[in-house]
């Protein structure tokens, strides 16, 4: 972590790449200009990262292979690690809440800018080691194959669009981000655009992250110091005079609270402790400090004789002896302005804050000056990246949930200098955090699609899960052992830098060799845990969508349970509807947006505070990271400025939503007191029957007004307003929503009179 404890940093690899054929490219959903909501998107398939050992620890036996080692358990998203109900295989959506938080982990993408390969001449001396420069040019010549056969499902974009408040969406590979989500927004500004990567780091990547960075305070030093010290005398501990004192007490005790006759063993007990004190106190050797200590434990054996003679109340708490001693201590300790160790990024630990843009409602474009920023309850660090980038990470580990925002805990901005056609370089850039820095490619798609489906059918505890995630983990620790194996030679005439690189390489190349295996393994397991008979009529089936949709400005995967049984899900919801009612804001304004956003969307898109009914409180319980919808009766009178899914099925497809039969502030804080692990639920069936008034459904980012996931009504406050909304959509080529003419979507009030 930049602490001075070691004396190289971590290599880490970035997101692999499959050979394995590639599924179809994300299917587009809507086809009006809107924004859409990003989900839960597990890592791509992987392993772990990988310290550089010594040489020899380089050369495993490939053909003796052990059990797979430290595999991954399923990991999951904030939310899935509270909701733990137990999965039964077989019985699809009724098969329980969400599972443990558990996420599969990933390794890195095969390929990786020509930047960060170091120069193998200047690395090793004057001769290039032995096959490298051809072992790097076979590997450029197979990355650009590979993005022929396997391109990313979100290409990146050079220049993202100026001005678009929502940005441009991207899945990157791995599981360093939650949702394997990032955001390039290009911000409008009188310098030229602002180009930013917005994503939210994992809890679990952040010690990669960390390790990058010299942070002050954290680079440490050993030192000798004088401390005092309470504790027990050694000759306390030889003889055991606390534990067999406390034995004695905590027997009688039982007696005594249940008032129960004494027992032999509570008798024998006693005795033994009293013979224990007796030895010591006659031993003339003892000194001052230990006489004290052993007549310490005969007055409390004493109240013990009396309470076994003639009974009466238990006995009042009795502590261990124990001494206040000085001692010589190594420990250590932080140096405030010690020197960045070698290949690290310096930052700086500052009070958290947030990107302030400004929304133009007129023309729909978001501007910052690239400096302005609004304040934040907690702690964020500004890391300088050289050439005029920079990046804001805000660390979960300081940032106590108990405290501080829940919903900004793992942000990051990666800042590109102003300017525009940042876009490919903000993603690489990346790799300076030690954290995956390639676009998800359409093979580790499935991956990203199965682990999702985990988490949100609460499958994570199902029988034969764990197991094949450990197989699939023990698949790639196996093909890295044998490619190490086979470049023996080569590796070992590398020095320290350039053998972490080709390390970092291997680890990509044993990711992208056994994807298609590890895809297999864990979509059995998934299909028989969700009453499927093989993973292969699992991917037969009519639900079956393992390419993320894109909806507008982000994007969704979703849930095989869900789309494999729309009609009962349409059933579940018979004369229910969801429905978001806007208390603060303007009708005509959130349309123009086009998308209904989260707390934390709206302040990175330039929307004001204001919005929500409960903005603060929701950035303390992680409910600003999603929009609210409500479960209400059909036929119910909510009056104008309400959207409404009159289809709950629409939105129930997607697999990013929790809910609360009852108003929790959408809390996922597990600190927060209005979190409750046993109300918290993902099943669609229970949330299609819940019946107070202050139910809650929460929708990551947000959800696309405009496209696939339109509302069936929008009800307007006035004619007038109606008549607006109209002519705005008239303006921009707008005619359908959700597949109905607008004039039949957008109603008046007395619609429902």
């Amino acid at each position: 972590m930049g602490t001075g404890s070691k004396s190289s940093h971590q290599s880490y690899a970035v997101s692999p790449t499959a050979l394995a054929e590639s599924p179809a490219a994300p299917v587009e959903l809507g086809g009006a200009p809107a924004a859409s909501e990003g989900v839960d998107l597990a890592g791509a398939a992987g392993g772990s990262v990988a310290e550089i050992p010594e040489v020899a620890e380089l050369l495993p036996e490939p053909d003796a292979p052990a059990e797979p080692a430290n595999a991954g358990d399923v990991v999951a998203d904030p939310v899935a690690d509270e909701l733990t109900e137990e999965a039964v295989p077989g019985q699809g959506l009724e098969s329980g809440a969400p599972p443990d938080d558990e996420e599969v982990q990933t390794a890195p993408d095969e390929d990786e800018p020509e930047s960060s390969a170091p120069d193998v001449d200047e690395q090793t001396g004057d001769e290039p080691a032995a096959g490298d420069g051809d072992l790097l040019l076979a590997e450029e010549d197979e990355t650009e194959a590979e993005e022929e056969t396997d391109p990313p499902l979100t290409p990146v974009p050079a220049a993202p669009p100026v001005g678009q408040p929502t940005g441009t969406p991207i899945l990157v590979g791995g599981d360093d981000f939650i949702n394997s989500e990032a955001a390039l927004v290009a911000y409008d500004s009188a310098d030229g655009p602002r180009e930013v990567l917005l994503t939210h780091v994992s809890e679990e990547a952040e010690e990669k992250l960390l390790d990058a960075l010299s942070i002050p305070g954290t680079h440490m030093e050993e030192v000798e110091v004088e401390e005092k010290v309470k504790g027990r005398l050694g000759l306390d501990k030889d003889k055991k005079l606390g534990e067999l004192t406390s034995t004695a007490v905590s027997s009688v005790q039982h007696k005594l609270k249940h008032d129960l006759p004494m027992s032999d063993a509570s008798i024998a007990k006693h005795q033994a402790a009293v013979d224990a004190v007796s030895d010591v106190l006659h031993d003339p050797s003892i000194s001052d400090d230990e006489k004290t200590m052993a007549l310490h434990y005969l007055h409390q054996l004493n109240l013990v004789k009396d309470k076994i003679d003639n009974g009466g109340s238990p006995l009042p708490w009795m502590a261990p002896y124990e001494v206040t001693q000085t001692k010589t201590v190594t420990k250590q300790v932080p140096v405030p302005d010690g020197e960045p160790e070698p290949g690290t990024l310096p930052a700086t630990v500052r009070k958290a804050s947030r990107i302030k843009a400004s929304l133009d409602t007129e023309t729909g474009q978001s501007s910052w000056d690239g400096t302005t920023r609004s304040t934040a309850n907690g702690t964020e660090y500004e890391i300088d990246m050289g050439d005029g980038w920079k990046a804001v990470y805000r660390p979960y580990k300081d940032n106590d949930p108990a405290s501080t925002e829940y919903s900004l805990r793992g942000q990051l901005e990666v800042h590109a200098p102003a300017g525009a056609g940042h876009g490919k370089e903000l993603v690489e850039r990346l790799e300076q955090l030690h954290l995956m820095n390639k676009p998800m490619t359409a093979a580790e798609g499935e991956w990203t699609y199965l682990s999702n489906n985990v988490k949100a059918q609460g499958l994570g505890n199902a029988a034969g899960m764990k197991a094949a995630m450990e197989t699939a983990q023990g698949l790639q620790d196996l093909q890295v052992q044998e490619i190490v194996h086979q470049r023996m030679e080569t590796l070992m005439g590398l020095d320290t830098e350039a053998l972490q690189t080709q390390m970092k390489r291997i680890h990509l190349e044993a990711a992208h060799k056994v994807l298609p295996m590890k895809v297999e393994v864990v979509r059995d397991a998934v299909a028989k845990a969700s009453g499927f008979a093989s993973g292969a009529e699992l991917a037969a089936s009519p639900g079956y969508e393992p390419t993320p949709a894109t909806t507008g400005k982000w994007l969704s995967w979703s849930r095989f349970d869900v789309t494999g049984k729309q009609e009962e899900i349409k059933s579940a919801f018979e004369g229910r509807s969801l429905m978001h009612k806007i208390h603060s804001g303007n009708l005509a304004s959130l349309l123009g947006t086009g998308v209904l956003a989260s707390t934390e969307k709206r302040a990175v898109m330039g929307i004001g505070s204001g919005v929500g009914m409960s903005e603060e409180s929701d950035k303390m319980t992680g409910g600003a990271n999603s929009v609210f919808l409500r479960v209400q009766h059909s036929g119910s009178h909510l009056g104008g400025g309400t959207l409404i899914w009159d289809d709950p099925s629409v939105l129930m497809r997607r697999s990013d939503y929790y809910g609360y039969n009852g108003d929790h502030y959408g809390a996922i804080n597990p600190e927060h007191h209005n979190y409750s692990k046993n109300a918290i639920t993902r099943n669609p069936m229970k949330i299609a029957n819940f019946s107070s008034d202050g139910n809650e459904v929460m929708f990551g980012n947000g959800i696309d007004l405009l496209g696939a996931e339109a509302p069936s009504r929008i009800v307007c406050a006035s004619a007038g307003e109606r008549q607006t909304i109209l002519a705005s959509f008239a303006s921009r080529g707008i005619t359908e929503l959700g597949g109905k003419p607008v004039e039949d979507v957008l109603c008046l009030d007395d619609y429902y009179s």
